[in-house]
């Protein structure tokens, strides 16, 4: 048995590579990364402005996820998604989170409503300066932290994949005409509803907000879930 020794404490510190892979991420969701267009690591690199080879690591990880293809000598060719996958995606994530955001609610204490407050807050700015990077960002975090309440670390990690094989091409759309608030304050909703111990009215309003993703996040006309 090897003998016990101390190691220093480390913090943990977001990585450039991180940093890239959050922000291409959410361009993709959101569409500003178009389906079938190849892009080249030195041109996303000047404009995030760091050098090519975290964006061009970072690409190969979301290679890895399914979201781009590799086009060698040239780039990375953004995945296009189907109806139907789409349609599938969102029905799982229906099935997943809905239930589990109730289950949550019921065991988070006031401290866990503290936390994520300010997450909650953070998407309704990012919506009111139409910053659709922030607002996806803040989003994926509010949404997985909630999840995570409920004890389940590997159905957290699955609606992460979900959500970032979703495609939000109605979000700016939304955001320039000034109507991605109210998607927004469904998040400052949600924790009052936790807050009160309303359950019926949190899985209503988790199958509506949901239910976004193919409506008006889909650029779509929004239906009423079913």
């Amino acid at each position: 048995m090897n003998g016990a020794f101390e190691l220093p404490t480390l913090e943990a510190r977001p990585t450039v590579r991180g940093q890239v892979i959050h922000a291409l991420r959410a361009a993709l969701i959101a569409g500003q990364m178009r389906p079938g267009e190849v892009y080249s690591a030195p041109v996303l690199a000047a404009q995030l402005g760091v050098s090519a080879t975290p964006v061009r690591e970072a690409m190969l990880e979301l290679a890895k996820e399914g979201l781009v293809l590799t086009v060698p000598n040239k780039g990375f060719r953004v995945r296009e998604l189907s109806d139907r996958e789409l349609d599938e995606i969102t029905e799982i994530r229906m099935l997943l989170e809905v239930p589990t955001t109730v289950r949550a609610a019921s065991v988070a204490t006031p401290e866990d409503l503290i936390r994520l407050r300010p997450v909650a807050e953070a998407v309704v700015d990012a919506a009111e300066r139409k910053d659709l990077i922030a607002y996806l960002e803040h989003d994926r975090r509010f949404h997985l932290d909630l999840l995570a309440l409920a004890g389940n670390e590997q159905l957290v990690a699955l609606v992460g994949e979900l959500r970032s094989r979703s495609r939000l091409f109605g979000l700016r759309q939304l955001a320039d005409a000034g109507e991605l608030g109210p998607s927004a304050r469904e998040h400052v909703q949600m924790l009052e509803l936790v807050e009160a111990g309303d359950a019926k009215s949190l899985e209503r309003l988790m199958r509506r907000h949901i239910s976004h993703l193919r409506g008006s996040w889909a650029g779509r006309v929004e239906k009423a879930p079913s």
